[in-house]
């Protein structure tokens, strides 16, 4: 017997239970995307706003003195400036990471949540794949954050597989395509290529803030703004990178196993 064969024998499962049971995701205290307290902000203060560079956070139309700034979690990248930078702490930190949405609205906080009947009616039309799924990943010009945590979905932890859902090199095996990446000008025809091919019904992922928004190289002159115009999107998970328990997330949602917890820019308790 080999050595590696006797070490896997004496330790038994590495794999967590989790989403089936329990709530081991493998990122406890991990720190998270911040969290914003309107409540809390100081008049005339536009701290967070200088700061963040991929100007998820911001101010619309001159409303006096009591104007408070408009948070896209969709442009995030988790930088933690906003938190550093606020003086009332109406920014802070968490432990909450970043989850998977329907509807683009639903990352802007403050804006009005999705419509619960025409949630409900997309998860019906997702009902065949719910014992199964194939996912082809493109990456459209990302920094490779994203594919490390990708990679972390197969590692005996999470061993993806047992919930039935697998990476595929070719798109005409493919339910599922996730993207990654701002979607550069070179990226844009093989990704529509890659979308064009595959047998329908499809779905999409726009997996990490690049693909949701742009990030912080978007609407430069070598790459767009995300995927929105590109392909039609059915989840957007922001995060930068998104870890593994939130991709798991996003993929539960596509074959209705698990519930939108993000709704007008707030989490669901």
């Amino acid at each position: 017997m080999s050595l590696w064969t006797w070490f896997g024998l004496k330790e038994g499962c590495a794999s967590t239970d989790w989403p089936l049971k329990g709530d081991d995701d493998g990122q406890p205290g991990v720190l998270g995307m911040p969290r914003y307290d309107p409540a809390k902000c100081q008049p005339q203060c536009d701290a967070c706003a200088q700061a963040c560079v991929t100007h998820a956070i911001s101010f619309g139309a001159p409303q006096g003195d009591a104007a408070k700034p408009e948070v896209d979690w969709g442009r995030c990248i988790v930088c933690q400036r906003c938190t550093e930078v606020c003086p009332t702490g109406a920014f802070v930190e968490s432990t909450d990471w970043a989850l998977g949405v329907s509807e683009r609205r639903d990352l802007r906080q403050g804006e009005a949540a999705a419509e619960p009947a025409a949630r409900k009616a997309t998860g019906r039309t997702r009902r065949p794949f719910g014992r199964s799924l194939h996912i082809r990943h493109v990456d459209a010009g990302s920094c490779n954050g994203c594919e490390s945590e990708l990679q972390a979905l197969n590692n005996p932890f999470y061993n993806l597989h047992r919930l039935g859902i697998f990476f595929t090199p070719s798109p005409r095996f493919a339910d599922v395509l996730l993207v990654t990446g701002p979607v550069t000008k070179a990226m844009r025809g093989p990704l529509l290529e890659t979308w064009e091919a595959m047998p329908v019904p499809r779905w999409v992922i726009a997996t990490g803030t690049c693909a949701v928004s742009g990030g912080v190289s978007g609407g430069n002159y070598a790459c767009g703004n995300g995927l929105d115009g590109v392909v039609p999107v059915d989840v957007y998970l922001p995060g930068c990178p998104p870890n593994p328990a939130a991709l798991i997330h996003a993929l539960l949602l596509i074959v209705g196993r698990a519930e939108q917890r993000m709704r007008g820019g707030r989490i669901e308790r």
